[in-house]
């Protein structure tokens, strides 16, 4: 290793050159480098040896020279930086400044509410656990008739899976029925038809009911075929969840207790691998399933109905004023209406429902726009009636907070549009405010988001949680570029915008790598998708200023927005052509030339 001598070290230029080809020659031959082992010393190697101490010396010299020349460097980075008092006393507030710095800090104030509450939600999680609910208290002695309901839509390519697995659950055919309620209108009915008359002639007690008109949508279908039905309970599934066989006897029995109304059971996912979106959504829907509906329930607070793998005794949905349609979430509309009129919820984590989640990102954000817009719609119609009620405040307060919590995409938006001028404007006033300000707001509105999840994975995969720690970020992300969907779904539902309920198209795929067969009902987004990337681009710009002005504590959180934006909005314009330019050029919206599947 060669040996730099350090300016001023007392030797020439000439003789610190022969001293160091010296050392290099000595060293070469010495300490070989393919392992043979020294050579032996021999008399030739005495000058050299005579330098070695002094040599030493240099290095020592050289290591000391440099270590404090960085503490200098850092020391000096952070005097001109963040403890230089030069122009302290130049800047002047004015209320420009203000009109731009209040509504920042009011927004970021409101966000930082509601991810406080994702702790307060974990506290109640784990301070309550005594309370989860694992076996029926009391059994039935004779088991009562049970009503299944299969509201579908336009599902001829996952139809089948559903009727199979609700034909093969554990229950006696003589206390069971199968309503399937069509409301489609493509050849899923043909479909349809041709798998209810298959397991009729094979004993199994299901019946078909079509509908000739959407009204009322899914709340619709769901009513009308209450009408007919003759199960004291009701069980229901949307078109994409394969329920297990033994899926009713391990939730009928907790209805043995008179008190209770509703029984939900958590989601899992059928395709859980198939991509790095799907891996990210089942990650979101863990942490709903785990924290959320866990921390409620354990703690005797309302929670809702998810719309399927649930089970409805039918006095509930009779008191709670039954199935209502002027909201797109009108499970969870009559769960708290349901809740509001005495009935009692239990929410089973053990038992498990498995279901196909969304493989693109239209899709994807289709069904997050309806959750969203739905339950602000919701919280418009019932939190005025939950104030007035005789529920505690801390009832009311979680309920609040249940209902609006998706008014911060909104606020994220106004949030985005202040980021860049109160960046410059906070530039000239120094570094404590964004060190005890900022740092503070930020930990609670965003730090919130990833512990929440990890303790939901830590939870439910206790022996490969840390994985999810690759996924934190880009979770995080997805959630921001979901903002100008979101926000344009909550401000329709603020307006009272009436839009019709667009469902979520199911496409069957479960192995990585496995190619839809449902590409006709691929949904488009129109120019959303474009402002996703200008804003994404805008963030950029963002992280091009903060750089140049070298405030490099706000770039990791910029770099949020800019994957989030580019990543929702890229995957929104692409989808589909990669597959259409595979397949030379296939189109692939047309429907297929015969009903799916072939043969029933």
């Amino acid at each position: 290793m060669a040996c730099r001598f350090p300016v001023g070290s007392g030797l020439g230029q000439s003789k610190r050159n022969g001293l160091r080809n010296r050392q290099n020659e000595y060293e070469a031959e010495a300490f070989p480098v393919r392992g043979e082992g020294r050579r032996p010393y021999n008399s030739k190697d005495m000058p050299v040896m005579k330098m070695l101490p002094l040599i030493h010396g240099f290095v020592a010299t050289r290591s000391a020279l440099l270590a404090q020349i960085d503490m200098h460097t850092l020391s000096h980075y952070w005097q001109t930086h963040y403890a230089d008092r030069t122009f302290q006393n130049l800047y002047q507030w004015n209320w420009f400044d203000a009109s731009l710095l209040m509504p920042y800090f009011l927004v970021m104030i409101l966000l930082s509410f509601y991810g406080i509450h994702r702790y307060v939600l974990v506290w109640e999680y784990f301070r309550h656990r005594k309370n989860a609910t694992k076996e029926p208290e009391q059994r039935f002695e004779q088991l009562p008739f049970v009503t299944v309901q299969l509201p579908i839509y336009n599902e001829q390519f996952v139809i089948d899976r559903l009727i199979e697995s609700c034909c093969q659950l554990e229950y006696p055919k003589d206390r069971l029925e199968i309503q399937l309620l069509d409301d489609s209108t493509d050849e899923t009915q043909q479909v349809a038809q041709e798998l209810v008359k298959k397991y009729q002639e094979l004993g199994h007690p299901i019946v078909y009911l079509h509908r000739t008109n959407r009204h009322g949508f899914k709340a619709g279908a769901l009513d009308e075929g209450l009408k007919v039905a003759k199960g004291q309970f009701v069980a229901i599934f949307d078109a994409d969840f394969v329920p297990p066989p033994d899926w009713i006897m391990k939730v009928v029995h907790h209805f043995a207790d008179p008190a209770i109304g509703m029984v939900q059971t958590r989601w899992t996912h059928l395709n859980r691998d198939y991509s790095f979106l799907t891996q990210v959504e089942a990650i979101l829907l863990d942490g709903h399933f785990v924290l959320e509906h866990g921390a409620r329930s354990r703690s005797g607070l309302f929670f809702n109905f998810n719309g399927t793998a649930g089970m409805w005794r039918r006095e509930a949905i009779r008191d709670g004023g039954g199935w209502q349609h002027d909201t797109l979430t009108e499970d969870t509309d009559l769960s708290y209406r349901s809740q509001l009129a005495g009935w009692k919820f239990k929410y089973l984590q053990d038992v498990e429902c498995p279901a196909e989640l969304p493989i693109e990102m239209t899709a994807f954000k289709t069904q997050q726009a309806r959750w969203a817009k739905g339950l602000i719609q919701t919280s418009i119609k019932l939190i005025p009636r939950l104030m007035r009620s005789k529920l505690s405040l801390r009832e009311k307060l979680e309920s609040w907070y249940h209902l609006t919590a998706n008014i911060s995409y909104p606020l994220m938006i106004v949030l985005s549009v202040l980021l860049m001028p109160a960046m410059i404007i906070r530039f000239y006033q120094g570094w404590f405010q964004m060190l005890f300000i900022d740092f503070p707001l930020f930990a609670a509105s965003t730090f919130s988001i990833s512990s929440f999840y990890l303790v939901s994975q830590q939870i439910l995969f206790p022996k490969r949680w840390h994985k999810t720690l690759f996924y934190l970020p880009f979770l995080m992300s997805l959630g921001i570029g979901l903002t100008l969907t979101n926000s344009k779904a909550v401000i329709e539902a603020l307006l009272g915008i009436q839009t019709s309920f667009k469902r979520t198209p199911k496409y069957r795929v479960q192995a990585k790598g496995e190619k839809s067969k449902a590409s006709k009902y691929r949904k488009r987004l129109g120019i959303l998708p474009l402002f996703e990337l200008l804003i994404g681009g805008y963030f950029a710009l963002c992280i091009w200023y903060s750089i140049v002005n070298q405030n490099l504590f706000t770039v990791p959180f910029l770099l949020l927005f800019v994957i989030g934006y580019w990543y929702t909005g890229l995957l929104s314009i692409f989808q589909g052509r990669f597959e259409r330019w595979r397949r030379g050029g296939v189109n692939l919206d047309e429907s297929s030339a015969k009903p799916f599947p072939v043969g029933v």
